[in-house]
């Protein structure tokens, strides 16, 4: 029985400190052997991998002979739930041996850099799939926050500023202004679906024409007309730019503040699903919405809520957004939603409503990241990239609707 019990244990701890120990030994001996210009930084993303499975199986519980011969059984179930994974891990490796430059920190955190906004975004539309529905305004939510934001954030001597007389306000303004906007569009999205009982590809496809025209007409205004807004100050811009621990050692670029600003928000939304009655709820509605009813659950003020914090979390996105890029256009946030939907569904939220976890939110935007910055540093054809990004959505609904049909 104690075999048993600690055997898988034993095999990931044992495989998180192989790992470990080579990492260490290539550290040390890249120098000596030349090895830099050939594996970069592999060593010390060794030594990562190493310690995150050695600690997972450290803290990992016993199982039973009964849940290990399951465990056994579902072998093949498992390499069917994280086929996309697999797959993302084969491309790496085989990205790694083409342009070895691909196994650097920097690289790294620039994924993860291009990963967090992309993450708010997903886990704000994240809510709409846990009800069987989503949420096409997404996008244009991220472009009008992005457009309000930046057009008060301009600096006094830009030539071409949005509002001429407009004293420099204080960074805060701007961003309550730009979210506050958001929800408002939000509530009506919630309004709509919740009220009328409008399917919310409806609902949502409605209001992102209604908010794109409407952010256009702002962005058209005299004296912009339409031109991109530039000149953003740099107290606002650092909210997306700064980075922190930069210079700690020789040639780290420093961590975006970004990628913390993220993991918060990551934490933030766990909790609310995990730990609090609304995130039951959300569950609830999404399994079953005539059982949640009869249950009590006031499915008005839930769906309310939900379509509201998931339009606070896209406007956070689009402040980040223009924060990062130090500018906007009304164009910003196009597409945004379909890669944040395809992202969740990759990650194991079901188009049917109430599965759905954070974890595999970030493990979905992270794979669609490193696939598409490993391609474009591969120089595979923009076209090309097109094409294995739809094929990578066929199959992860494919694989997601198999699952529903299972259960």
């Amino acid at each position: 029985m104690a075999e048993t019990k600690s055997r898988s244990k034993r095999l990931m701890t044992t495989g998180g400190l192989i790992f470990l120990a080579l990492g260490v030994i290539l550290y040390f001996a890249k120098e000596p052997m030349g090895l830099n210009r050939k594996i970069y930084d592999l060593p010390v993303f060794l030594i990562i991998i190493g310690i995150c499975f050695a600690v997972k199986g450290f803290m990992a519980k016993d199982k039973t002979e009964e849940e290990a011969a399951l465990a056994g059984k579902t072998f093949t179930e498992f390499l069917t739930n994280n086929a996309i994974l697999i797959a993302m891990l084969v491309l790496v490796v085989v990205i790694c041996i083409l342009q070895p430059r691909f196994m650097q920190i920097r690289v790294a955190l620039d994924i993860l850099t291009q990963s967090s906004t992309k993450l708010i975004m997903a886990l704000g539309i994240c809510f709409a799939l846990l009800i069987a529905g989503t949420d096409l305004s997404a996008g244009r939510l991220v472009g009008l926050a992005a457009v309000i934001s930046a057009s008060m954030m301009q600096t006094a001597t830009y030539a071409n500023r949005f509002f001429p007389d407009l004293p420099q306000v204080a960074v805060w303004i701007p961003i309550v202004a730009a979210v506050v906007a958001c929800m408002v569009c939000g509530a009506l999205n919630g309004f709509l679906v919740a009220k009328y009982e409008m399917h919310p590809f409806i609902a949502t496809l409605a209001t992102q024409v209604m908010i794109y025209g409407a952010c256009s007409l702002y962005f058209d205004m005299p004296p912009n007309n339409s031109q991109p807004i530039g000149g953003i100050r740099p107290d606002f811009a650092q909210i997306g730019q700064l980075r922190l621990f930069s210079g700690l050692w020789k040639g780290f670029p420093g961590i975006s503040i970004l990628i913390p600003i993220s993991i918060v928000i990551c934490i933030i939304i766990w909790f609310i699903l995990n730990k609090t009655v609304f995130g039951k709820n959300v569950y609830a509605i999404g399994g079953n919405r005539e059982a949640a009813v009869v249950a009590g659950i006031n499915v008005f003020r839930n769906i309310m809520f939900i379509f509201i914090l998931a339009s606070f979390l896209y406007g956070i996105a689009g402040v980040l957004e223009a924060a990062r890029t130090a500018g906007a256009t009304n164009n910003y946030g196009n597409g945004y939603e379909t890669d944040a939907i395809a992202a969740c569904v990759v990650g194991g939220v079901s188009m049917s409503g109430g599965i759905g976890k954070v974890g595999g939110i970030v493990m979905g935007v992270l794979i669609f990241t490193v696939i598409q910055y490993g391609l474009q540093f591969i120089n595979v054809s923009p076209m090309w990239q097109q094409v294995i990004k739809g094929v990578i959505i066929a199959v992860a609904v494919a694989i997601d609707l198999t699952k529903y049909r299972r259960k």
